[in-house]
């Protein structure tokens, strides 16, 4: 199996360092514009082969996306973070060039991968991909749901003070303060979390969750990597290993929980397809409610691009 990782820096290094320590595909690629970069990130990693005890290779590339060649699952963390001055419109034209050159890139190569988006804004990069790749769109899908949850399951763990590997969560909707996190669906052990934690404090965790990345960008100056990272890996190994996990996906939506035309963070089984089940649960009616308000917005930001006529160009 071949997997490439496009983008080099952190989540991209992260990503590729965590597939090989976990020995997901034989040959891991990473891709970067910077000259030598991937190169230097992927010779790093393959020195902990020996001492770590693995056999995935891991090779880099400035930019020759011949070397991606016949990849199975690409996944794609290319971008430029948002910076001081820069509106979202900005960032959305931004990134929206970058996502359409690297997946019409992988595309030509590797029309047969599953395409996984890390690159944010999360909803609308995804979106962007899915109209430059022209690919099914079980095949191109985004990466957040699986790091939103893992924030929330975290804090949890913290504050119930047990093994965050008991907990069981779905999130749904957009990637950011419109996230809808579920806690009729939280369970610790198959308990139920609310039976286990006031109302108030959950509250106060699922707000948390939230705005879970900006608190990292306030700590550290700039925005996480390491969970990204490894979430994008898990997401990567399911589809390898035809795992059919389940897993809280950004997904393109014709007709479930109503929605058409979207792409949304859902629960959807993940196998050796790509999305091979989008699951529709019973929500209740603040629940929809909720999912609706993030709809709405995550829309409007997929508008935005829609009307820059980018993926056009």
């Amino acid at each position: 199996m071949k997997v490439t990782v496009v983008g080099a820096g952190n989540v991209g290094a992260t990503c590729a360092d965590v597939l090989a320590q976990r020995e997901i595909a034989n040959e891991i690629v990473l891709l970067d514009i910077k000259e030598g970069f991937a190169e230097g990130k992927a010779l790093d990693i393959w020195q902990t082969a020996p001492i770590n005890l693995y056999d995935s290779r891991t090779t880099g590339s400035t930019n020759d996306y011949s070397k991606t060649a016949d990849s199975d699952v690409v996944v794609i963390t290319s971008g430029l973070p948002r910076k001081p001055g820069m509106s979202r419109d900005d960032l959305i034209a931004t990134n929206a060039g970058i996502v359409k050159t690297v997946t019409e890139n992988i595309a030509k190569y590797s029309p047969n991968a599953i395409i996984i988006i890390v690159s944010n804004p999360l909803d609308v990069m995804t979106y962007c991909a899915y109209l430059s790749a022209k690919f099914d769109s079980k095949k191109v899908f985004g990466m957040a749901g699986v790091l939103d949850t893992a924030r929330y399951r975290a804090f949890l763990a913290t504050e119930l003070n047990v093994s965050p590997k008991d907990i069981q969560a779905i999130l749904m909707g957009g990637h950011g303060d419109t996230m809808v996190p579920l806690p009729r669906y939280t369970t610790v052990s198959g308990i139920p979390v609310t039976e286990l934690i006031a109302a108030d404090k959950l509250d106060e965790i699922i707000e948390r969750t939230k705005f879970g990345g900006g608190e990292i960008v306030k700590l550290l100056g700039t925005s996480a990597w390491y969970a990204p990272g490894a979430a994008a890996a898990q997401m990567v190994e399911a589809i390898v290993r035809d795992q059919k996990r389940i897993f809280p996906v950004c997904a393109w939506l014709q007709g479930e929980y109503g929605f058409n035309d979207i792409y949304l963070g859902v629960p959807v089984v993940l196998g050796k397809n790509g999305i091979e089940k989008i699951i529709e649960l019973d929500l209740n009616a603040a629940e929809k409610e909720l999912l609706k308000e993030s709809a709405v917005a995550v829309k409007g930001v997929m508008d935005v691009l829609d009307n820059m006529n980018v993926t056009n160009a």
